[in-house]
């Protein structure tokens, strides 16, 4: 029940966020936290992580729907074998995919708004809390299965 608690609190924090973005970055000039490192700048994201492959809206409908059926199924005929940090990561990963898949579904885009630049002369892209949770559960994840610890 904690775990459902965690990926809802994320879902909600994701869209408050992203309604702020709406409200107080569309249209703006971006606004800087921290000059040439850190800054807020409205972008609506047509397509996947980090604005690749633009324009696929339904092919990401389909493809995010078939991999949270896939992940709830899992869930629910393992939830008892899994480990506390599997769960943890799991649940960090599906509130930012739902997060993320209420904007495609509601506005046929995703609200990004959070640019980082800390590497010099890279651009790297405007991403939003969904994209920092999705991928923070995955990096855990991925840490999870190379080190065998999914399993209680």
């Amino acid at each position: 029940m904690f775990y459902i608690f965690i990926t809802a609190l994320i879902v909600l924090l994701d869209q408050i966020s992203k309604l702020f973005a709406i409200k107080f970055l569309k249209g703006q000039n971006p606004y800087i936290i921290i000059e040439k490192y850190f800054e807020l700048r409205y972008v609506e994201n047509y397509g996947a992580a980090f604005g690749i492959l633009q324009q696929r809206r339904v092919l990401f409908l389909i493809i995010t729907t078939v991999v949270l059926i896939i992940i709830f199924a899992f869930l629910y005929k393992n939830h008892q074998y899994l480990s506390t940090i599997s769960k943890f990561a799991i649940s960090l990963f599906l509130g930012g995919a739902i997060g993320n898949f209420i904007d495609r579904i509601r506005l046929g885009y995703v609200v990004d708004f959070l640019r980082v630049n800390i590497i010099p002369n890279y651009d790297f892209p405007v991403f939003n809390i969904a994209d920092t949770f999705v991928v923070i559960g995955t990096i855990l994840i991925v840490f999870i299965v190379i080190f065998d610890k999914y399993e209680i």
